[in-house]
């Protein structure tokens, strides 16, 4: 009996000592990822990679966009009463063409400005968006792209409260692409025309697997399950839920997704992944020899000419 009772209290130590091992495991990964306070670029790798998030930044179009663009501040509510910050810039020619350009993880809105130029010279109105947790947005956890797609509705109806025959086009690079994919699976208005996704993943869990083997050498189990149940409770939403592969079944708005075929930290597989899930009228587009998020800078002609070709299938149409 004695022998018993020893036993069992001795399994229940070790289980507490577990739980509590998890715990502390699974907080630091939530706060190397998610936390925006204490993520740094260890979860990249190298601040090369960090900085690669939403492409290299092109100077002179960061000079255009704060002294030329007149541009204007905007800011929103998000679903949860935080000020999410954006940056609106309206065409000299009047029209009814928008662009809603989404930068990427630790990344910020004025990033995106080589992206708002080009599409601001192709007539566009632009709205780049800080996500939350990034640039002067609020916010006490980093969304992933899964929170952030709730953000992006949001700032959808900001754009129609104004202009009701608004035709949008969701453009994102990595984090930013894998948000504007998780958006296509929600009830999009009309409005939406098409989404543009360059390098995103296909699931938070598979993205930050792959970044954990990479890094780490270490498998899923158990710190994925702990830094999930983590993220559930602090973030309010787990890494398995997250998923860009699901979302994209469910769209109806055509999709073009791009990717570089020697993009190592968001995987080039990746895109065949999303193409074949996407129940939408879809295109893919690969450029050579380029990393990650850098599509746009490596074959900036094939790049820019595949999107004005797609944009042009479906902006007047009514899918």
């Amino acid at each position: 009996m004695n022998k018993k009772k020893t036993l069992l209290i001795s399994t229940g130590i070790l289980g507490t000592l577990s739980i509590g091992a998890l715990t502390v495991i699974g907080n630091y990964f939530y706060n190397l990822a998610l936390n925006p306070k204490t993520s740094k670029e260890s979860i990249f790798g190298s601040k090369e990679e960090e900085n690669s998030t939403s492409g290299e930044l092109i100077n002179e179009d960061l000079n255009w966009l704060l002294n030329y663009s007149n541009y204007s501040n905007v800011t929103i509510k998000s679903f949860d009463n935080l000020n999410l910050n954006g940056y609106k810039i309206l065409n000299n020619s009047s029209t009814d063409n928008w662009v809603i350009t989404v930068h990427g993880y630790t990344s910020k809105g004025i990033d995106m400005s080589s992206y708002a130029k080009k599409f601001y010279d192709m007539g566009y109105n632009i709205l780049m968006p800080d996500l939350r947790s990034h640039g002067n947005s609020e916010g006490t956890y980093i969304g992933m792209g899964w929170i952030d797609r709730l953000d992006i509705l949001k700032w959808i109806n900001f754009i129609l409260k104004d202009n009701k025959e608004a035709k949008i086009i969701l453009h994102g690079v990595s984090m930013g692409a894998a948000t504007v994919s998780m958006v296509s699976g929600e009830a999009l208005p009309n409005n939406i025309k098409a989404i543009i996704a360059d390098c995103g993943y296909t699931s938070v869990w598979e993205q930050f697997s792959h970044k954990l083997k990479d890094l780490y050498s270490l498998n899923d189990f158990p710190i994925m399950n702990a830094c999930s149940i983590i993220s559930k409770f602090k973030a309010g939403y787990s890494l398995n839920e997250a998923s860009s592969l699901k979302q994209v079944s469910k769209s109806k708005t055509p999709i073009l997704f791009i990717h570089g075929d020697k993009d190592d930290f968001v995987p080039y597989k990746m895109m065949a992944d999303l193409y074949n899930a996407a129940n939408c009228p879809k295109e893919q587009l690969t450029i050579k020899n380029a990393g990650h998020a850098e599509a746009s800078k490596i074959d900036p002609k094939l790049y820019w000419t595949t999107i004005t070709t797609f944009i042009a299938k479906y902006l007047d149409s009514n899918l």
